[in-house]
């Protein structure tokens, strides 16, 4: 996988679970399948959606490779593979590479909550040494505890392979100075949904990000009414994505709220696996509400 590669709608697929915790390998397949079906460019597996947090390495292996045979070479497969050590994260490597994932998805060394330049260079560069995968740098604060600068990042590309970026940073000042530098020389992808249009207009290449599947086929034309002039569909879109977004991540407990949202239009999304409890009937009618708001349909 190359940095022109990584582009467009790229989600980050749910690990369906049954009451027991285990893996439903059909439901997760059938996920994937719509998934491209309406729009994907590529899945990324493993992720925090994926409740990457409970799965180990084995269990990330199997996902990966459930998902590139359920892809069948129509979309790449991007697999997960933060941890708070390099060991750890050089083993989900190891099993994505056989497996046949196309390229990661890394943040930095997660739960630290403070690392210097050295030691975030460090990770990267001996990530890369291990690995000899496509990397995507992750940038995510609020989950790895730590926020990578814009020039963090710039250093991280002189000692570091990396193709791309998922932005997950609630900082547009951020967003902007990072895609006014690096556009040329990786793939920016947005996370926060409320970011995605205004991103994508500066010069970002698409979003690893959940929530703009419910919305249809519009998912098909983010990038291009992304760079029209701000119209009534831009707005209406910019609007419905903000709304999904801001109910995603306020309903439950992530991911809860997600996967009720898919079992609510008929995917076979299961149940979170412990710690997380699944969405309570307020959680889902909260969903069903924000659904009709926005003429999703539902069963």
């Amino acid at each position: 996988m190359q940095k022109q590669d990584l582009h467009g709608f790229v989600p980050a697929v749910v690990t369906p679970f049954n009451k027991a915790g285990d893996i439903m390998e059909d439901d997760f397949k059938e996920i994937v399948n719509w998934l491209i079906v309406n729009g994907a460019t590529a899945i990324c597996v493993s992720g925090d959606n994926g409740e990457s947090w409970t799965l180990s390495p084995e269990e990330r292996g199997r996902l990966t490779k459930l998902a590139v045979e359920t892809s069948a070479g129509r979309v790449p497969i991007i697999t997960g593979v933060s941890a708070p050590t390099l060991k750890a994260s050089l083993a989900y490597c190891h099993e994505a590479k056989e497996n046949g994932a196309s390229a990661i998805l890394a943040m930095p060394q997660t739960y630290v909550l403070k690392a210097t330049r050295d030691e975030l260079l460090a990770r990267f560069e001996n990530l890369a040494a291990g690995c000899d995968l496509p990397i995507i740098a992750y940038n995510s604060p609020r989950r790895a505890g730590l926020n990578m600068s814009v020039d963090d990042i710039g250093a991280i590309l002189d000692v570091a392979p990396i193709i791309g970026i998922k932005e997950s940073q609630r900082d547009f000042f951020h967003h902007t100075h990072l895609i006014e530098r690096f556009a040329d020389r990786m793939s920016i992808m947005v996370g926060p949904c409320h970011y995605i249009l205004p991103s994508i207009g500066l010069g970002a290449k698409g979003f690893i990000a959940t929530g703009p599947e419910f919305l249809g086929d519009i998912t098909k034309r983010i990038s291009q009414i992304a760079t029209q002039s701000p119209n009534e569909e831009y707005k209406k879109l910019h609007y419905d994505l903000t709304v999904l977004y801001e109910l995603l991540m306020s309903t439950a407990t992530w991911p809860a709220s997600f996967k009720a949202a898919l079992n609510l239009i008929g995917l076979p999304a299961g149940v979170p696996r412990e710690p997380v409890n699944a969405a309570t009937q307020v959680d889902i009618d909260k969903i069903k509400k924000c659904f009709d708001s926005l003429n999703i349909s539902y069963q």
